[in-house]
């Protein structure tokens, strides 16, 4: 088990980011891109980072999810095998990232975000009502969950936005009725990647336990938000989020290059 210690200001600081990010990841998905650099900012290492922000994260999503469940919003009993190929496909993911770089999936990343989020901003009427299923469960298990939950295990940003997308174009689901699914599914993988971090001693319980109560409040509140205001709230924020996802991501990956162009050209 490794130590890092932080004073009480910083903790409330911790607090309030992951009230806010569980709110946003609740509805749209990419509260990480909160949580994560915040944990960074205070100095934790990379590996702890990752392993506390999946603990505050399950808190969120098991939050969320347990609304949606007694709202009747979701019914598990049509979704053991996809949260059961999800949980499999998290903990995969989190054993494969330890062995292989992800370079190349970081590269990829933000154009497939963003084009999530211009898929949303341009088909209005998406996720408006329940449709026709596209693809049986069987199928479905093994790519909106299994696939996905690999990948949440493996990387993770954007996966609330994958498991939401996936319900809409797939199962036929409208935009709210995706939205709880998704975060069902998002909570499944957390823990499955969760359990390894946690075997491994990288999590910093302390830290991750604050910000796992804001995170719980902050989705609740997202929760609520999104079977009252439904559509109206979900699209906006799945662009607006991907967008910033999208960015953030770029300048991860090229923020030198973009720096020194930005300079070559002023």
């Amino acid at each position: 088990m490794e130590w890092f210690t932080v004073g009480p200001e910083i903790l409330g600081i911790l607090f309030v980011v992951s009230l806010l990010a569980g709110f946003i990841d609740s509805i749209a998905g990419g509260g990480g891109l909160l949580a994560v650099p915040a944990l960074l900012a205070v100095g934790i290492p990379p590996a702890q980072a990752l392993a506390t922000n999946k603990l505050q994260s399950v808190g969120g999503s098991f939050s969320a999810s347990l609304y949606f469940i007694r709202r009747g919003a979701v019914n598990l009993s049509e979704q053991k095998l996809t949260i059961a190929l999800t949980f499999v496909g998290g903990v995969a993911g989190a054993i494969l990232v330890q062995h292989i770089r992800a370079d190349v999936l970081r590269q990829v990343l933000p154009i497939l975000v963003i084009g999530i989020g211009l898929y949303f901003l341009f088909t209005p009427r998406l996720g408006e009502n329940d449709r026709q299923r596209r693809l049986a469960a069987v199928p479905f298990a093994f790519i909106g969950g299994g696939c996905i939950g690999f990948y949440d295990g493996f990387f993770g940003p954007g996966a609330g936005s994958f498991y939401a997308l996936a319900f809409v174009t797939l199962c036929g689901f409208n935009l709210a009725k995706s939205t709880a699914h998704a975060k069902v599914l998002n909570f499944t993988s957390n823990l499955g990647s969760l359990l390894f971090f946690i075997l491994g001693g990288k999590v910093l319980w302390g830290i991750g336990l604050v910000m796992l109560v804001g995170q719980v409040l902050g989705a609740r509140l997202g929760a609520q938000m999104v079977l009252t205001k439904g559509q109206r709230m979900i699209r906006p924020m799945i662009v607006m989020v991907s967008f910033v996802m999208s960015c953030k991501l770029l300048y991860d990956n090229h923020g030198t290059e973009i720096y020194q162009w930005i300079n070559m050209h002023i």
